[in-house]
């Protein structure tokens, strides 16, 4: 990674992984592993966007729902609600109980099937759910899960992307960042965001942000182990999957800390 300039990590990272308007400069695997290990970065900034827009309508008198509301959107808005689609799209995959090929082919379908409507449904209720009721416990809570989550959805693209896990298809963004991180880079980014949620979590009292973090990649490592067996390999719908899970998943881990 110390060959690709951090300005160009960075821009990958957010262009591929945000709305924002960030042009990418380099399209070759050199960058995608530089922006794939860049991604927590983007989760801080987009976790900081949904913080401070909770934090406001707090501040504007809104209730804690409201404001669990707002920081479910802005995640959202920012990526496009690409990470949604993907996590509908990949239920309907892995739902379809269809072969590789069919089930990849309805992933790719523009409509929605029932298995994407209800994990969105539940996806979405959860994230709401839990930023009220941390919101509701105090504000520092509620904005300190929204970073943490957001940083876990983008850690888990992270080790998504590390060498060995295959792309199921030879085109798209799933291909172009398939396997481009070395393990040893991804488990120490690993290791050194866990310490400083460790960190973090004592200075805060938020004692459940490491757990969450763990917690997050454990239960998105077994939806990518599923989604290898079941088409093959991953896809930019199953990056998608991955974060969202992680994401919800270390919400309810700290909403079950205390």
């Amino acid at each position: 990674m110390s060959k690709t300039p951090r300005l160009d990590s960075l821009r990958f990272a957010f262009g591929t992984l945000t709305v924002l308007p960030v042009r990418v400069t380099r399209w070759d695997r050199e960058a995608a592993r530089a922006g794939m290990m860049a991604a927590p970065v983007v989760g801080v900034v987009v976790g900081g966007c949904a913080a401070g827009l909770g934090l406001l309508l707090l501040f504007l008198g809104a209730s804690p729902l409201l404001a669990a509301v707002g920081g479910v959107a802005v995640p959202a808005v920012l990526t496009r609600g690409l990470h949604l689609d993907g996590l509908a799209d990949t239920a309907d995959g892995l739902g379809s109980g269809k072969p590789a090929e069919d089930a990849l082919r309805i992933m790719k379908q523009s409509d929605i099937g029932p298995f994407g409507v209800l994990s969105l449904v539940f996806v979405l209720l959860a994230q709401v759910a839990v930023l009220a009721q941390l919101y509701g416990d105090s504000w520092a809570r509620g904005a300190g899960a929204a970073v943490v989550s957001a940083v876990a959805a983008r850690l888990a693209l992270t080790w998504g992307a590390r060498a060995g896990v295959p792309a199921a298809r030879p085109e798209g963004l799933g291909a172009a960042v398939a396997g481009v991180v070395p393990v040893r880079w991804a488990l120490g980014l690993v290791v050194g965001l866990v310490v400083v949620g460790w960190a973090c979590g004592s200075a805060l009292r938020m004692y459940g942000i490491a757990p969450a973090l763990v917690v997050a990649l454990v239960v998105a490592e077994i939806l990518l182990r599923h989604c290898r067996r079941r088409f093959g390999g991953v896809t930019g719908d199953v990056f998608g999957g991955l974060a969202e899970t992680a994401a919800t998943t270390a919400l309810v881990v700290l909403a079950l800390s205390g």
